[in-house]
């Protein structure tokens, strides 16, 4: 299993959270947001995904994401 921690700009409520974790758990992987900080810790398996394509999942939600 990978980690990684992104900086996620835009997310404000619970429905931007739900919709980041919604896209990632859509892509085989699984986060958790921190509204208060915009961060997102994401666990995902290598094999399963990538990192480039939790960011493009992010990205298609409506945020920026700043690794």
């Amino acid at each position: 299993m990978a980690k990684a921690t992104l900086k996620v700009e835009g997310m404000s409520c619970q429905h931007c959270v739900s919709s980041v974790e919604g896209a990632l758990k859509e892509i085989g992987a699984a986060g958790k947001v921190d509204l208060k900080n915009g961060l997102v810790e994401v666990t995902y398996e290598e094999g399963v995904t990538t990192l480039d394509k939790i960011k493009a999942a992010i990205e298609d939600q409506g945020y920026d994401v700043r690794a």
